[in-house]
């Protein structure tokens, strides 16, 4: 596993130093989807299959961060913030918190899959994301944990 994870990192370093992105927050997108990417393709198959699926879903995260953030404008990031913080503090499992910036017409949701404490006895839940741009769908899955001042802080 040790391995899987160094595997991951160097790909996600040399994928975002080499993505096309133009700015920021392109970049930024780009480093963060090949991270998450990286890691969920790390829970498939075993050996070369494992690292496989690694490579693939850095690329894909990749590709996704960097179209995220591209796309999204500050109005739209701010709004999808305030969803997040909002479906993960106050929404039941299954239960979908929406966004809509009715300027760009972006829009997305986020939806609590499960709800678990750990074993420092912190809350957190794994939620799928969905973000519309274009009337084009992307989704991602991810896990949050709240924090002391009762933010929930992305942790994967």
């Amino acid at each position: 596993m040790k391995k899987v994870c160094v595997w991951s990192l160097l790909a996600t370093f040399l994928l975002a130093g080499c993505a096309p992105a133009t700015g920021p927050k392109q970049q930024t997108g780009a480093l963060l989807g090949a991270g998450t990417g990286a890691l969920l393709g790390a829970q498939f198959g075993h050996g070369h299959g494992r690292l496989a699926a690694v490579a693939i879903g850095t690329l894909a995260g990749a590709m996704f961060g960097q179209e995220i953030g591209r796309s999204l404008d500050q109005a739209d990031k701010l709004a999808m913030q305030q969803s997040t913080q909002n479906g993960l503090e106050r929404y039941r499992t299954q239960e979908s918190s929406d966004w809509v910036n009715p300027d760009t017409g972006h829009s997305g949701t986020l939806t609590p899959i499960k709800t678990y404490r750990t074993a420092q006895n912190e809350y957190c839940r794994e939620y799928l994301q969905t973000v519309v741009i274009g009337g084009e769908e992307s989704r991602a899955y991810g896990t949050a944990c709240r924090e002391v001042d009762g933010n929930w802080k992305v942790v994967n």
